[in-house]
């Protein structure tokens, strides 16, 4: 019996950037019909071999192989029409258009008289929907549907190009537990239907919960291809970072001292004009850090853009210092002590097309040494400094403190924002996934960090998704359900099943009773 040829082989890719080389002689082969992780750190590589496979970037040596053929892929139209689709870490959708304008755009369905025929495709997108468990409403716009129903129609606008092998990048990095549920899911019965599935991840569990096989690269080389069902989490964490990495999070008994923040009744109106977050009290002490648990779009975006001034107070007060900054700007509260990681770091915690070294400067560009006294930007310092946070915070440019943010990876991304907020050293730090799109060894790092922070006697306010991150950080937990505060608990008293009911609107008293 002839075995089928693998549906990809790359042999030998090699991708050469100034100053870094992505790619060393990287080998890479999946079966048809598998699910194929690919595993590292952050600049491992991992993301520039899949825009290679998808015709983003020319490689500087190496053969790519599809089906047994070998053959030249110089753009993504090549890559269409090897049946070769991909799906951003960052969608690529147009917010006003609707799911199927977005899904045909490029590639618009005409009848008989040369017209848009939006029916034909929108019946068409229906059935893809249906076949794959997607549940997508052709006719939604983007702005208005959650960011994991955005990530199916990515997954509809390649499968209605009838693409049948899929490359997810980050594909669970801005996703909520059950919606990455529910990918997995999607996956398993992708792959039912034939189809080959490699993704890029840094999450152990996913891989163990859907992965036949994976490819570990770090520091751009191929370590090994293993088979998932023999390996367990801790191998393949040592393999990504080249030493052991310890999952538990270990801290010391908090010093509480002062009030910190104080937030008063506070009202915040959402993007659709009815309230986000619902007559909100809470208070953070120095020395302690406490977490935020709920579903995403449950409030906590609109209460932390709030108290850093990304938001207006609708009613309410917000103290900082037992100061009154409800009506303060974002400038006045930095000054004042507040640090804040914001959870779109593209959005809000970046200038993408800024240098990197001017990104980690951007709240203290004004004063010594960055700038003299009468306003000029003194360079040498400002490199001298980011080549410090690159050091100290492991930050892969690439081109160095002269590389663009757009260019870095995510994962670089949100560390060089860490990094310019905890180099600041703010009374309060507020901290939005933290950990988003980032390998084990930079979760380990990021998390002592911030209890680094913590046992300086700052406080720490810490929104996360992520319940073993929440349960393992916090010293207290707050639990918002549809923008209310539906409980407070010490952390010692939780388990992921209490904190879970209070995010669903269940009051911890209730529990108990």
């Amino acid at each position: 019996m002839i075995e089928a040829a693998p549906a990809i082989e790359m042999i030998d890719i090699t991708k050469i950037f100034p100053g870094v080389v992505a790619n060393d002689r990287v080998c890479l082969a999946v079966a048809q019909g598998e699910i194929h992780a690919l595993l590292g750190e952050n600049g491992a590589g991992k993301s520039t071999l899949m825009s290679i496979l998808f015709g983003l970037y020319d490689p500087d040596g190496g053969v790519i192989k599809i089906r047994g053929r070998t053959v030249s892929i110089r753009s993504p139209n090549d890559a269409a029409a090897l049946k070769i689709g991909m799906v951003h870490q960052h969608f690529k959708l147009v917010h006003n258009f609707t799911v199927t304008e977005n899904i045909i755009l490029g590639m618009e369905s005409r009848n008989s008289l040369g017209n848009l025929d939006l029916a034909a495709a929108e019946k068409r997108v229906a059935e893809l929907s249906g076949m794959y468990g997607l549940a997508v409403d052709p006719r939604a716009r983007i702005e208005t549907i959650s960011v994991g129903m955005q990530q199916r129609v990515e997954i509809l606008k390649i499968l209605y190009r009838d693409a049948d092998i899929l490359i997810f990048d980050e594909p669970t990095a801005v996703l909520t537990p059950p919606e990455i549920d529910e990918l997995l899911k999607i996956f398993q019965a992708l792959k039912a239907e034939g189809k080959t599935i490699l993704f890029i991840t840094h999450k152990l569990k996913e891989i163990k919960a859907v992965a036949d096989r994976c490819t570990v690269l770090r520091r751009g080389r191929h370590i090994d291809t293993v088979e998932v069902a023999s390996a367990n989490e801790n191998d393949l964490a040592e393999m990504m970072v080249g030493r052991a990495v310890n999952f538990h999070i270990e801290k010391k008994p908090p010093v509480i001292g002062e009030e910190i923040l104080r937030l008063e009744n506070i009202t915040v109106t959402g993007s659709r004009g009815v309230p986000a977050v619902k007559s909100f009290s809470l208070s953070v002490n120095a020395g302690e850090v406490v977490g935020i648990a709920g579903v995403d779009g449950n409030g906590q975006s609109e209460l932390t853009a709030a108290i850093a001034g990304l938001l207006p107070v609708a009613s309410g007060r917000i103290f900082l210092k037992g100061r009154d900054i409800t009506r303060e700007s974002i400038r006045r509260r930095n000054e004042q002590g507040l640090g804040h990681v914001p959870e779109d770091r593209q959005k809000h915690g970046l200038i993408l097309d800024f240098r990197l070294d001017e990104n980690l400067i951007l709240k203290s560009f004004r004063r010594k040494p960055f700038s003299n006294r009468i306003g000029f930007l003194q360079f040498p310092a400002i490199a001298k400094h980011a080549n410090e946070l690159i050091d100290e915070f492991d930050i892969r440019s690439g081109g160095g403190v002269s590389t663009t943010a757009r260019s870095m990876s995510g994962g670089n991304q949100q560390k060089a924002v860490i990094a310019r907020e905890i180099d600041l050293s703010p009374e309060l730090l507020i901290v939005a996934q933290p950990t988003r799109g980032l390998d084990v060894g930079a979760i380990e790092y990021i998390h002592q960090r911030i209890l680094n922070e913590r046992e300086k006697g700052r406080a720490v306010l810490l929104v996360s998704f992520e319940l073993d991150e929440i349960l393992g950080l916090c010293d207290r937990i707050a639990a918002v359900s549809r923008g209310s505060l539906t409980g407070l608990v010490s952390a010692a008293d939780a388990d992921e099943r209490k904190i879970g009911a209070m995010m669903a609107g269940i009051t911890p008293g209730a529990l108990d009773g």
